[in-house]
């Protein structure tokens, strides 16, 4: 669903997933149903399920939260962050434009990730990292559908901003850095799609 091999509105059988992965019902029914709890399928009237359409309003919604939610973490972390993390955030970003310019668009959406993860994880806080886990398939499944390289190529250059604010010892302007990249990415991906 979220890398778009099952496109959105979609339907969706349980049977013919059972098949598909050899495995009973059950636990296609009890997987489906988190799914649709995390607003990635919908359940219609007649007991038909199927892909959850994307939809513009709640994706604002959800980068807004994954803005603020990465801001908090790059509070934590920048602080104290190593030599090695920066590294870190310097190899991410180089595999980003990497795969920008090989155009292949989950390489560079998991590079992006790579990158961000980076402050999650020397901030150590898992209720960040779990509310992130929950929204953040929404945000993959948009990036992906709409996907272009001048988007990726505003995100190289953002996120060689922070790092060099991580080098300055600049805490109040990375945080901010990190809350804008994430925002320009929701504003941008809201132009592309119109209103819906």
């Amino acid at each position: 669903i979220i890398n778009l091999e099952l496109q959105p509105g979609e339907r969706l059988s349980d049977k013919e997933l059972a098949e598909k992965f050899g495995i009973s019902r059950t636990p296609v029914r009890e997987a489906l149903k988190r799914l649709e709890d995390e607003g990635l399928v919908e359940s219609l009237p007649g007991s038909s399920t199927r892909v959850a359409p994307l939809k513009l309003q709640e994706a604002k919604h959800a980068f807004t939260v994954v803005a603020a939610l990465h801001a908090l973490a790059a509070r934590l972390a920048s602080p104290i962050l190593k030599e090695s993390d920066i590294e870190k955030l310097e190899l991410s970003n180089k595999t980003l434009r990497l795969a920008i310019e090989e155009g292949d668009v989950i390489k560079a959406i998991e590079a992006d990730g790579f990158f961000h993860k980076v402050f999650l994880d020397v901030a150590e806080n898992p209720e960040i990292a779990l509310a992130l886990e929950r929204i953040l398939p929404k945000i993959q499944r948009l990036e992906i559908s709409q996907f272009i390289s001048v988007k990726g190529l505003k995100s190289v250059e953002q996120h060689k901003q922070i790092i060099s604010a991580c080098k300055n010892h600049e805490h109040e302007r990375v945080v901010r850095l990190v809350e804008e990249n994430w925002l320009s990415l929701g504003e941008l991906l809201s132009q592309q799609m119109g209103p819906r």
